[in-house]
């Protein structure tokens, strides 16, 4: 299960510069059974992105964390780094700061995640492939078909992303993905404990 934060999302979300309850979630979600953090706050200038992944990377030790888009920052800070289709490419990073950094790559066809995975990412995120409104802009849902074929054709595994819920999640998995990537299915979760124990044990809402 992967964690995408979205701290406008979450009801403690305020206008300051503290971000101490979005570090509070994150360590939540880590300790609930997450496996992996993406800082997702495009907003943020690099200091305060910098002291943020910082924050969770110590709080939430045994569960890796990405920044979105700034390698720069998750080398500072030992973390991965999640690159979108208008980042650096993976094999840039690859060759700028080491073969040691977690990469993953946003992909939204098999051609971008064929290329990905040749440019040494770790792992993909494909999407959306439900439909969802933070992704209307950009078209029609991509389907479980399009998922199965990429899950397929790839050695790297592939997370299934946008508009994933305890009621399609499976059909998500049953097409080959390794896991699950998502914001408002975690930011929406009146419990984390029960929304993770449920996708991990492949359970039913």
């Amino acid at each position: 299960m992967y964690l995408i934060t979205g701290r406008q999302l979450l009801p403690q979300a305020t206008t300051s510069q503290d971000l101490s309850f979005l570090i509070d979630f994150a360590n939540r979600a880590a300790a609930a059974g997450v496996d992996m953090v993406q800082i997702r706050e495009r907003d943020l200038p690099a200091r305060d992105l910098f002291s943020l992944t910082e924050a969770i990377a110590k709080s939430a030790t045994a569960t890796p964390v990405l920044v979105n888009d700034r390698a720069d920052v998750a080398a500072c800070t030992e973390a991965g780094v999640h690159l979108t289709t208008r980042s650096l490419t993976a094999d840039v990073v690859r060759r700028s700061f080491g073969h040691q950094m977690l990469v993953g790559v946003s992909t939204h066809t098999l051609e971008e995640a064929e290329a990905a995975e040749r440019d040494g990412a770790d792992f993909v995120v494909f999407g959306p492939v439900f439909d969802t409104a933070s992704k209307k802009e950009y078209g029609d849902p991509l389907g479980v078909a399009a998922l199965r074929r990429v899950a397929e054709c790839l050695r790297i595994p592939t997370l299934a992303l946008g508009g994933i819920k305890l009621s399609n999640y499976q059909e998500a998995l049953d097409a080959g993905a390794a896991g699950v990537a998502g914001i408002s299915m975690f930011t929406e979760a009146e419990d984390l404990n029960k929304l993770v124990s449920t996708i991990k044990n492949r359970g039913v809402a």
